[in-house]
């Protein structure tokens, strides 16, 4: 924990992580969450003990923390719907959500801050100082702290998705390609919900 806090510091300059969850579904919007800590108490590095990147915490972890990253930081998270995924991508609809979580954070702070952005690529037509973090999810408390909040609003939103549309179980695959979520797809077709070009490659096997 302490590490990840360090990892910020070592900027000398106020830091705003961000990171996005729901690249690799077929289903369902990207998310993207920035975070900035503005006030890191004692009291806040101890209730953040387990705080890590989101992929290494249990369902259960993160929810645990995700009160208290929402409450603690000045945060933002926005999504990118699957109209606008199949218009300019996923990885341009990655970055934008991220470029806007990241300018709501700026604004709610007032702030002069260096963005880090988890990943191997910078927010295009950003005008704030950013720096890109592999595995920063890892490293860094304001990105791992980012990456709780899009996963864990991002799982709760495809529950909602998964009361609309149960075959598909959405509530367990997150709408991720497992067998399961195929086989529905095969039986039931796509929804509004799906990204179709996630899939061309399964109905070019299946002839459909």
């Amino acid at each position: 924990m302490n590490q990840l806090f360090n990892f910020d510091k070592q900027f000398n300059h106020p830091v705003i992580g961000t990171d996005e969850a729901g690249r690799g579904p077929a289903a369902g919007g990207v998310y993207a969450a920035a975070v900035y800590f503005n006030d890191v108490s004692d009291g806040l590095i101890k209730d953040l003990e387990i705080l890590n990147d989101s992929k290494k915490l249990t369902p259960k972890k993160r929810e645990s923390i995700y009160d208290i990253i929402r409450n603690s930081t000045i945060n933002e998270i926005v999504c990118v719907e699957v109209d606008e995924i199949e218009t300019i991508n996923i990885l341009n609809s990655s970055l934008k959500a991220m470029k806007l979580a990241c300018e709501g954070v700026i604004k709610k702070a007032g702030i002069e801050a260096l963005t880090l952005v988890d990943g191997n690529k910078l927010i295009k037509n950003y005008i704030y100082p950013q720096k890109y973090v592999i595995k920063g999810d890892s490293m860094s408390a304001s990105i791992a702290a980012a990456s709780i909040l899009a996963k864990v609003t991002r799982d709760r939103y495809m529950q909602k998705l998964d009361e609309e549309f149960p075959m598909y179980n959405w509530k367990k695959n997150a709408g991720y390609l497992t067998a399961e979520h195929l086989k529905a797809i095969d039986k039931y077709g796509l929804t509004k919900y799906h990204r179709p070009s996630f899939l061309r490659k399964h109905f070019e096997k299946t002839g459909v």
